[in-house]
C-alpha cells in the first residue's frame, strides 16, 4: 500500500489548517452542533458504504489500527502485533482498559467476530478472507490469524478509512448476518450514541464516553494517536437545504457545516468568524453507478455507448461552478496524479464527445426504450447537480429516464434493493467517492466485479477479481502499475460505472472551534470557546 502513502505525502505534506488556539469553557463550549452531509439513515457501518454512516461509526466504534497523516497503519485498539512463519501467522494483542459502552470489557473474541462480519462485505476484506485458514482468540486480549499465504496489506485492511471500516463491536452483535443491520449501537469508541434522542431525518446525538481510554502515545492525526474528547455532547442536525444551513452557521446556531454548497462559499468566506478549509485534500470522484442485475444496464454494449457522450467538464461545472481549483476533468479509473494512474484506455474519456455516435451505438446495443430509474439525491448538492446533468444527457440520447429525486437517506436505502424497477428497484444512481478510497484495487469498490458480494450495482467481472488478487501479490510498484493499467482497460470495456470528474469539497466551521483534524469529520481533539 506504499502508493497511496506516496500520494498523501506529496499532496498534504507540510500543510496546516489555519486555526487559532482557544481554550474552551462553559456549557456551550462543551456542546458541538454539526450539520452532516446528509441524514444518518443507516446506523450499521457494515451494511452500507455511505460516508455519513462511516463518520458516525468513527465516533461510536474503534478500530484495531488507525491511519496517520502519511496513511501508515498504526496501533489503535491494538497494543501491537507479531508476524511469524514468513508472514503467514499474525498475532494481535489488545491494549488494557478497553471497554464497550454497555460496560463489558473488549475481548479478543469480539475482535474475531467483528473481523469475520466485516470481511464478508468489504472488497479488501474478502481478498484477506480467501487466505485465512484460521482466526481465533487465544486469550481475552490476544487473537491469531493464520494464513495460507502472506497478505501484505493486513494492517491497511484492519485500519482503513474506506467504507466499510473494520469497526469492533461486541461478539453478540457481530454475529448478526452482515446483510442485516444490527439493531443496537454499542461500540467502544470515544462517543456513545444516544438512540433515545434520535429523530430520523432531523437529529442524531452523541455524548462523551466517560470510560474511554485514549492511547497514551502518538499524535492526533487522521484516525491515529490519542482520541482525547473535550466535548460532552455532539448533535448532528439535518437541515432542509443549503440556504438554511448557511444561515444557521452565520448566526452561530450551528458550529460546523460538513459540506457547504459551492455557490455559498463566497458568502461564508466574507465572514471573519467562519473558516472555510479543505481538510480532505485529495478530493472526491463523482460517478454514475449502473445496476448490472437488470435491464437495461445489464447490457455492457449499452453502458459502453454512453462513454462517448460524457463530458466531465459539464458535470463538474454543475457540481463546483467556477470555484478556482475546485474540480478537474480527464479522470479515469485511477485518480489523477496517483501512483497507479495511466493513459491505458483513457481515450474513452478524453476522446471527442460524440452524441450521434452514442445514439447509434445505443440503437445497436438493442435498447428498446426500457424505463431507466435514476436515483438522484436532493440534499446532496454535488450528487444533485451531477444527477441533473446526467438525466438531461440521457434524455438527449433518447433514453427513457425516470428521474427519481429523494433525500440521500432514501437513496441509500433504495439502492440496496436488488429488485427490478417495476418492483421498487433502480437502474443507476449518482454518488461520490473520496479519492483516498480509490487509490488501489483493494479499496476501489466501484471497480470490483464480485457480483452479488460486491458494492451496490453488483457487476460480475471475474477477470477484474483475478487482477485484484494479482495486484496484492505484485512484487513492486512497476508490476502493480502494469496490473492497474490492465484493470483500467477492462473497466472501459465492462463499464461498471461512468467516471464524471474530480472535485475538492471544503468544509466550514466557526472559528471558535479549534483542533479540526484533516480527513473526514472527526470529533476528538476539538475544543470550542464559549
Amino acid at each position: 500500500m506504499a502508493g497511496r502513502r506516496e500520494l498523501i505525502s506529496v499532496v498534504a505534506g507540510g500543510l496546516a489548517l489555519p486555526m487559532p488556539s482557544v481554550r474552551a469553557s462553559g456549557v456551550a463550549a462543551r456542546r458541538l452542533r454539526f450539520v452532516p452531509q446528509a441524514d444518518l439513515a443507516v446506523l450499521d457501518p457494515v451494511v452500507t458504504t455511505a460516508y455519513v454512516t462511516r463518520n458516525h461509526a468513527l465516533m461510536v466504534y474503534d478500530t484495531l489500527y488507525g491511519l496517520d497523516a502519511a496513511l501508515r497503519p498504526v496501533p489503535q485498539m491494538a497494543e501491537g502485533h507479531r508476524v511469524e512463519d514468513d508472514g503467514r501467522r499474525w498475532t494481535f494483542r489488545l491494549r488494557e482498559g478497553l471497554r464497550f459502552h454497555d460496560g463489558e470489557p473488549v475481548r479478543a473474541r469480539d475482535c474475531v467476530a467483528s473481523i469475520q462480519r466485516w470481511w464478508q462485505r468489504d472488497p479488501l476484506g474478502r481478498l484477506m478472507a480467501a487466505r485465512v485458514e484460521e482466526i481465533a482468540a487465544t486469550d481475552d486480549r490476544s487473537f491469531v490469524i493464520r494464513l495460507s499465504r502472506p497478505f501484505g496489506p493486513m494492517l491497511d485492511a484492519l485500519g482503513k478509512l474506506a467504507s466499510p471500516i473494520c469497526a469492533i463491536m461486541p461478539e453478540r452483535l457481530a454475529r448478526t448476518d452482515p446483510a442485516r443491520a444490527v439493531t443496537e449501537v454499542v461500540g467502544s469508541g470515544p462517543f456513545r450514541f444516544r438512540a433515545e434522542e434520535r429523530v430520523p431525518g432531523a437529529l442524531a446525538v452523541y455524548e462523551r464516553f466517560e470510560d474511554y481510554v485514549p492511547r497514551a502515545d502518538g499524535t492526533p492525526e487522521w484516525t491515529a494517536g490519542p482520541k482525547r474528547v473535550h466535548l460532552d455532547r455532539v448533535e448532528w442536525h439535518t437541515l432542509p437545504d443549503p440556504a438554511t444551513a448557511a444561515a444557521a452557521l452565520q448566526r452561530g446556531e450551528m458550529d460546523w457545516w460538513e459540506q457547504p454548497a459551492f455557490d455559498l462559499l463566497p458568502l461564508l468566506r466574507r465572514r471573519d468568524d467562519i473558516a472555510v478549509v479543505t481538510t480532505e485534500l485529495l478530493g472526491s470522484i463523482s460517478l454514475c453507478r449502473f445496476n448490472h442485475l437488470h435491464p437495461p444496464f445489464d447490457n455492457p454494449a449499452l453502458r459502453r455507448a454512453l462513454l462517448h457522450a460524457v463530458n466531465q467538464a459539464d458535470f463538474m461545472t454543475a457540481v463546483a461552478g467556477a470555484e478556482p481549483g475546485a474540480w478537474r476533468d480527464g479522470v479515469g479509473i485511477w485518480p489523477p496524479g496517483s501512483p497507479l494512474a495511466s493513459e491505458a484506455g483513457m481515450e474513452a474519456i478524453t476522446g471527442p464527445h460524440d452524441l450521434e455516435r452514442s445514439r447509434r451505438e445505443i440503437r445497436e446495443s438493442g435498447y428498446r426504450g426500457e424505463r431507466i430509474v435514476a436515483l438522484v439525491s436532493t440534499d446532496f448538492p454535488t450528487g444533485k447537480a451531477a444527477g441533473e446533468v446526467g438525466t438531461d444527457l440521457f434524455r438527449r440520447l433518447g433514453l427513457n429516464v425516470d428521474h427519481v429525486a429523494a433525500d440521500w437517506g432514501t437513496v441509500v436505502q433504495r439502492r440496496a434493493s436488488r429488485e427490478p424497477v417495476e418492483r421498487g428497484g433502480w437502474s443507476c444512481f449518482y454518488s461520490g467517492f473520496a479519492t483516498l478510497d480509490l487509490l488501489d484495487p483493494g479499496l476501489h469498490q466501484p471497480l470490483r466485479g464480485s457480483g452479488q458480494d460486491g458494492w451496490f450495482g453488483w457487476p460480475t467481472i471475474p477477470r477484474m477479481e483475478t487482477l485484484a488478487a494479482a495486484w496484492i501479490d505484485a512484487p513492486d510498484l512497476a508490476a502493480q502499475r502494469a496490473i492497474a493499467a490492465e484493470m483500467q482497460r477492462l473497466a472501459f470495456e465492462e463499464v461498471p460505472y461512468l467516471p464524471l470528474g474530480q472535485y475538492f469539497q471544503p468544509t466550514a466551521y466557526r472559528r471558535r472551534l479549534t483542533g479540526v483534524l484533516r480527513g473526514p469529520p472527526l470529533f476528538w481533539n476539538l475544543r470550542q470557546a464559549a
